[in-house]
């Protein structure tokens, strides 16, 4: 504007400037927002603060470093929103997709108490934590996964490509083929149609998935299921443990009451079966029974847990005694994650050594028994 008033022009007329000049947006090609990012920029405000800055002068430090155009964006709005005089636990809420309720809350209590910068270091703490079990748990089963699909595809290569060959030598031969033989034959003659049909029933389960996954009757057959897997099983409960032992003890210790801890548990568990106590165990204390109590009847969570919170009551330090149980739950997920792939790796290489193995075999018993019949015939 002012470089027009100092040519001496006159505006008649402002309109939308031209395709070419026109910022792009490429929101699809960016990266997405993880809670590692957002966890780092909390610590980050949360030192900010500690060291004397204003709460605006740190979240414009924080917008100026993001390297995820994303979280700028978001963070810029989060500015904007606290010169308007917003506090910035309303500022989180308002994009619940980024910033986890348990942030919210806790950002929430730390304003009304005082404690702010302690607060969102207490949320990066329970963030980091949940992250290290996260990779835990990724750690632990990217091996088997990986395995498994390539098993799948050399059975599918074999298929294909080996089985046809060796169906023209056994027509060549004649006789009567084995039982394996006979199935893998039919099989390599019928993936014309089963091959397509594996890729649609994958890609429709995923779509399914999406769209029905998020259910709670769908989730809670699922932990169900995942639960009564033999080694995975105990490994996925402890998960859920940890997580809900470091969550309520994170929002107690920062001044959030009983029940509203218990509801932000409830959205962060990560497990159907844990929501499900959850809610329960809310109601019991609505109702002014103890939370040991309402523990012990859920089978979800082992007797550790239990007594460690009526010590906690009994004691009144009912988040420190929940963060000890958090501890060795962690310690023990790490534990039971190193044992799981210590274990696993042998076992999918015995199993697809059976499978390969197998197939092999089957493919080789026919001529296995023109031996024996040209032996029988000499």
């Amino acid at each position: 504007m002012a470089r027009v008033r100092e040519m001496g022009i006159v505006p008649e007329k402002i309109s939308e400037s031209s395709l070419l000049t026109r910022e792009l947006d490429f929101s699809l090609f960016q990266k997405k927002i993880g809670l590692r990012e957002v966890s780092i920029a909390i610590r980050q405000i949360s030192t900010m603060i500690e060291a004397g800055l204003t709460l605006v002068r740190g979240l414009s430090i924080i917008v100026g470093q993001l390297d995820n155009v994303r979280l700028r964006d978001v963070f810029t709005t989060v500015q904007r929103d606290i010169e308007k005089g917003l506090p910035l636990s309303e500022g989180f809420a308002k994009r619940p997709d980024v910033f986890p309720p348990l942030l919210v809350h806790l950002v929430r209590a730390g304003e009304a108490g005082g404690f702010l910068a302690e607060s969102l270091n207490s949320a990066a703490d329970s963030f980091e934590a949940d992250l290290k079990i996260r990779d835990t748990v990724k750690a632990a089963l990217t091996y088997p996964v990986i395995v498994l699909c390539v098993a799948v595809l050399a059975v599918i290569a074999m298929l294909i490509f080996i089985v046809p060959v060796f169906q023209k030598m056994f027509d060549d031969l004649g006789g009567e083929l084995p039982l394996p033989t006979m199935i893998l034959v039919v099989l390599s003659q019928n993936m014309v149609w089963l091959g397509p049909l594996l890729v649609v029933l994958i890609f429709g389960g995923i779509i399914w998935f999406r769209r029905y996954g998020h259910q709670p009757q769908v989730r809670i057959a699922i932990d169900r299921a995942r639960n009564k897997v033999p080694v995975l099983g105990p490994f996925f409960r402890k998960v859920a443990i940890a997580r809900f032992t470091r969550t309520l003890s994170t929002t107690l210790s920062a001044g959030v009451p009983i029940l509203q801890a218990l509801a932000i548990v409830k959205q962060t568990a990560g497990s159907a079966i844990v929501e499900e106590a959850v809610g329960r165990i809310s109601e019991g204390v609505r109702r002014g029974r103890s939370i040991a109590g309402l523990i012990v009847a859920e089978p979800v969570f082992p007797p550790l847990v239990s007594q460690m919170v009526a010590v906690g009551e009994d004691t009144g330090a009912l988040d420190s005694m929940l963060k000890k149980v958090a501890d060795f739950t962690d310690r023990e997920v790490q534990q039971t994650a190193a044992r799981l792939t210590a274990m696993i790796e042998p076992l999918m290489v015995v199993l697809v050594g059976i499978i390969v193995g197998g197939m092999i075999l089957s493919l080789y018993l026919p001529i296995f028994g023109v031996f024996d019949q040209i032996q029988q015939t000499g």
